[in-house]
């Protein structure tokens, strides 16, 4: 599919084919390559904007230059008709950001009988989202069982999402394009989530805590309503997971970014790497807007992945 260059207004049949080709991650061919020595798959990406593509695509690419991370993106942007992926359909470990996709399985399930939030399940809805409590969301997901999880997966089209076993919610496998489905739900009108429910898992992920809103956040346009979650995790095998989610509303914004690294030696590399291409992002769609201040990184303890029910 060539990329739309015509300034003017979109067509109903041409927002419809972009609409398709974002989705099925059916993106233009890439200006760069990430690293001249190196076989890394190369960003994606597509826009109704003239020039628009073709810069994200240098600059995420220049963002991820010299790196030694594996890392996935994926951006949607409604009000440029803008999509850009690079490796949407690898899987990364989860860690902490499978929490949101907990929390939309728990508002599905209410809503499917319905029925309201009880205040415990507030509460711990509350805490899994705004302070990554694990506790928390191991009591969400054996409160829920891997059953509604998965069910409420097929209903969101996030087909390639596989539930971690034996508990271990940090060890679902997910895919970037697969986040990038679940933040669409949340941030438009659809079938699944109710407008009250995303109402709500979007004010959980405006309170979350300061010092865990680094990330995709990082160079954010003044003006914009952030919504984030993020994870965090170390195994013996491809380092520290380090991964973002994040929405961006309100004045005018309408756009979902998530980036998911791994084979981080620390976890601040995974940082670094996803406020690099966030930076990059937030900046080539909005040259004229200064950033928001900087999100102040603060020393994060290690998450655990809790033991099986």
């Amino acid at each position: 599919m060539r990329p739309i260059t015509t300034g003017q207004p979109l067509h109903a049949r041409s927002r419809a084919a972009l609409s398709l080709a974002l989705a099925a991650g059916i993106l233009t061919a890439p200006v760069t390559r990430a690293g001249a020595a190196t076989a890394s798959p190369a960003v994606a990406c597509a826009s109704a904007r003239p020039g628009l593509a073709t810069r994200l695509s240098r600059d995420v690419t220049a963002a991820l230059r010299g790196r030694s991370v594996t890392a996935a993106v994926a951006l949607r942007d409604h009000t440029t008709g803008t999509g850009c992926t690079l490796r949407g359909d690898q899987w990364f470990d989860s860690a902490s950001v499978v929490k949101v996709t907990v929390l939309a399985t728990l508002l599905r399930d209410a809503r499917t009988h319905h029925r309201r939030l009880t205040r415990h399940e507030g509460t711990l809805a509350t805490a899994m989202i705004t302070r990554s409590d694990n506790a928390a969301t191991t009591a969400l997901w054996r409160r829920l069982g891997v059953r509604r999880v998965k069910a409420f997966l097929r209903l969101a089209g996030m087909t390639r999402t596989v539930p971690g076993d034996g508990g271990h919610w940090g060890l679902t496998r997910i895919t970037a394009k697969d986040e990038q489905r679940l933040l669409e739900l949340l941030t438009h009108h659809n079938p699944v989530l109710g407008n009250r429910s995303r109402a709500y898992a979007l004010g959980l992920m405006r309170g979350v805590v300061r010092s865990q809103r680094w990330g995709t956040p990082a160079g954010a346009p003044r003006g914009a309503t952030i919504q984030v979650k993020n994870g965090w995790l170390s195994r013996a095998t491809h380092g520290w997971r380090v991964h973002s989610i994040g929405a961006f509303t309100g004045h005018g914004h309408d756009y979902t970014l998530t980036v998911l690294t791994q084979d981080n030696a620390r976890m601040n590399d995974g940082v670094a790497t996803i406020q690099a291409v966030a930076r990059a992002v937030h900046r080539d769609l909005h040259p004229a807007v200064a950033a928001a201040k900087p999100y102040t990184l603060t020393p994060a303890p290690r998450e655990v992945i809790p033991a099986g029910p």
